[in-house]
């Protein structure tokens, strides 16, 4: 664990048991090497401390919220990961038969545009809505992390799928 910033135990503990529910509800599964997973809930908790918000403990995060969204756990990558690789980035997120034992977890590519003016392109492409409707009496907010569509004059708190935070959403129409 990082010297300068320190994490309890029970703070690892209950974070952990939070993520756990929060991905089960949601149709997902924490890495089922429970030491493992909690030493990336303590990463999580590092940066949540140092920056504010939980950056994946596995990038390099900017400091800057809105640059560092996209690593923001549960990431904008972490879907394609799954069903591609059967883990997220950081594997903290795994698929069915990996929390199964019945595919392995390994390390994966990274995902993630490596430069700024590569990210900033992906998300001028992602806040394009994809498609119009005519005049709707509230704005449509999109979660980045799952696709959850919701029509109302702000975003949720929290989204009711994945457990992602307001920040975690774009204006989509």
């Amino acid at each position: 664990m990082n010297s300068e910033v320190q994490i309890s135990q029970k703070d690892i503990d209950q974070v952990h048991q939070q993520l756990n529910k929060e991905a089960e509800s949601g149709g997902y599964h924490l890495n089922p090497d429970v030491e493992f997973a909690k030493d990336l809930v303590s990463g999580l908790l590092v940066n949540e401390k140092r920056y504010g918000y939980r950056a994946c403990p596995c990038r390099l995060a900017t400091g800057d919220k809105f640059e560092d969204l996209d690593i923001i756990c549960p990431c904008d990558y972490r879907d394609a990961d799954i069903n591609e690789f059967d883990a997220c980035y950081c594997a903290l997120y795994v698929s069915t038969p990996a929390l199964k034992g019945e595919r392995p977890i390994h390390s994966i590519p990274e995902r993630r545009p490596l430069n700024r003016e590569e990210r900033s392109q992906v998300k001028e492409k992602t806040q394009k809505p994809a498609l119009s409707v005519g005049s709707l009496s509230k704005p449509v907010w999109r979660c980045k992390v799952c696709g959850y569509l919701c029509g109302r004059d702000d975003p949720p708190e929290i989204c009711p799928v994945c457990k992602a935070k307001k920040d975690r959403f774009e204006r989509f129409m």
